[in-house]
Formats: C-alpha cells, sequence, structure tokens
C-alpha cells in the first residue's frame, strides 16, 4: 500500500468533519459510542451504484473517498468498514461478522448472510458491543449494544435487545430484536432484524456477497434506490418511487414520486447526497445476468 493510500485511508480529521464530531478520539467506550451516534446521523444510507449497475468497491481508500469525501453515502459494507477501520487505527479491537437479516423470515435459514456488522472491544468494557452503522432501516442502532441476552437498550427514542435463538449448528446464534412504535405491547412489539453468529469473517467473504448484493439481477439492491437519512426530528425514506418521512412523535407521511428531476432535487437537497449520472431514479434498472 502506497503512502498516499494510507493518508487517505487513515484521514480520522476527515472523518471526524464528516461526521460532525469535535470529541478527542480515544481507545474507550464513549468514543466508540459518540463515533457511532454521529456517523449513524451524517452518513446516509443509499445503494445509487448498483442501481446504476455498478457494484461498490470495498477497498478502503474508494470507500473513504465516497463516504468522507464526496456528498454520497453507502450500503451496509461501505459504511461498516469505514467504521470498522476508523475504530482499529484508534486501537479497538473489530470483529467483523455477517448476519443474515430476518424481518418477516419463518425460518431464520432460509435468508443468506448478506448483512455486515461489527463486534468491538473497548478497553475497560467488561463486554464486547455489537456496533453497526450500516443497517439501512428506521429500526436500526444508534448506539453499540453490549453483548448480554434480555436487556433492553434505548437510544434515540429506538429500543432493541439482544436474545437467542435455537440453534441450527454448533455454534451459538445471537438475533437483534428492535420494538414496534410507541404505546404497542412490551412483548408483542419485538420483531427480529438479523441473526448472527460470532465467527469472524474476512475481506474476501464480504467481497463474494458485495458482488451478489450489488449485481446480482434479483437482488432488491439492484433493481431499486433505497436511501435513508437520520435529519434533526425525522427519519427520511426513500424506497423505489416512495417517499417517506417518520417523525420522532411517530407522525408519519408518505407520497408517490412520479417526476425524475424532482426525485433528484429530493435526494440532493433532503439527503443530502450527489445522484451519479446513470442512475434511474424512477426508472427500472435493466436486469443483468
Amino acid at each position: 500500500m502506497s503512502q498516499t493510500e494510507r493518508t487517505t485511508i487513515l484521514d480520522l480529521d476527515a472523518y471526524l468533519k464528516r461526521i460532525g464530531w469535535d470529541g478527542e478520539p480515544r481507545a474507550d467506550l464513549a468514543t466508540l459510542r459518540g463515533l457511532h451516534t454521529a456517523h449513524a446521523r451524517s452518513i446516509p444510507f443509499e445503494n445509487l451504484d448498483p442501481v446504476r449497475g455498478v457494484v461498490p468497491s470495498l477497498r478502503p481508500d474508494d470507500i473513504a473517498a465516497k463516504l468522507v469525501h464526496s456528498r454520497r453515502g453507502g450500503y451496509c459494507y461501505e459504511h461498516n468498514t469505514l467504521f470498522a477501520g476508523v475504530l482499529e487505527a484508534l486501537g479497538l479491537r473489530v470483529t467483523r461478522l455477517a448476519a443474515r437479516v430476518v424481518v418477516g423470515a419463518e425460518r431464520f435459514d432460509s435468508r443468506p448472510r448478506t448483512h455486515m456488522a461489527l463486534l468491538v472491544e473497548a478497553p475497560g468494557d467488561p463486554r464486547p458491543r455489537l456496533a453497526d452503522v450500516g443497517y439501512g432501516t428506521a429500526r436500526s442502532l444508534l448506539e453499540p449494544v453490549p453483548l448480554v441476552t434480555g436487556a433492553e437498550f434505548h437510544a434515540g427514542g429506538r429500543r432493541h435487545r439482544l436474545v437467542h435463538a435455537p440453534n441450527t449448528g454448533p455454534l451459538e446464534t445471537w438475533v437483534l430484536q428492535a420494538h414496534g412504535p410507541a404505546g404497542t405491547d412490551a412483548t408483542a412489539g419485538w420483531e427480529a432484524q438479523y441473526a448472527f453468529t460470532l465467527d469472524p469473517f474476512a475481506q474476501p467473504d464480504f467481497e463474494v456477497a458485495n458482488w451478489y448484493v450489488g449485481a446480482h439481477p434479483r437482488s432488491p439492491f439492484s433493481r431499486r434506490p433505497y436511501l435513508q437519512r437520520l435529519a434533526p426530528d425525522r427519519h427520511l425514506l426513500l424506497d423505489g418511487h416512495r417517499f417517506t418521512e417518520t417523525h420522532d412523535d411517530g407522525t408519519v407521511t408518505a407520497r408517490e414520486l412520479t417526476d425524475e428531476t424532482e426525485a433528484r432535487h429530493l435526494v440532493e437537497e433532503r439527503f443530502e447526497i450527489d445522484v451519479p449520472d446513470g442512475v434511474p431514479l424512477l426508472g427500472r434498472a435493466p436486469l443483468r445476468g
């Protein structure tokens, strides 16, 4: 790796400016929590490269150029690869995990491991923590949560907990659950988000998964725009033609977009993303393969 690449990857000042975090970065839990929340609130989730037929690069310097030095975002592999590199540069220990997104699934093993999450160990913290700045939903983690079962965690109006699933193999299966809207029943409101084991995955594993998610003709991420951003008092989502705003008080407003120029303006102004050429925001990406 050249000195130029190393400087780009480890440009912590540029990263901290991008996420608007002005604390003193240290290898401790406070920094981990602060960076996690700031990252989640600052860099949008988006899949515009796959929509235009380009599989995102997972080279750390390419990710930094896109997510840190440009008005762009990315999906889980990009966000969590970037975040893992930042944490490791600070001296924290990071294990990369592969998870099955199981929202709505009857059987967990019916879903492939196509989501990237992180297990982070901070000095002085008695337990490792699940960290994830790349889960593209309104029920994503705003702070890392300790790896314990049953305890409920609150951050930014969101409620999460970790539970164990029945084992289907030699390794224990963990499940991240999120609670439904305020006012739902305390037990019935929990919904599984993704399931994972603690076996570490390496960069080549994610390269394969990234190619599938970014290029397979049946992947939802290669077929329609899917963008989210956390604004100060609401969550913004563009899923295909439908734009939804979920306010902190639970109010939801939604509308269908019908004009390409309007859609491009909305993405650039509300999601703070510069739309690359060749993205059919309201069109239909051509089938490949």
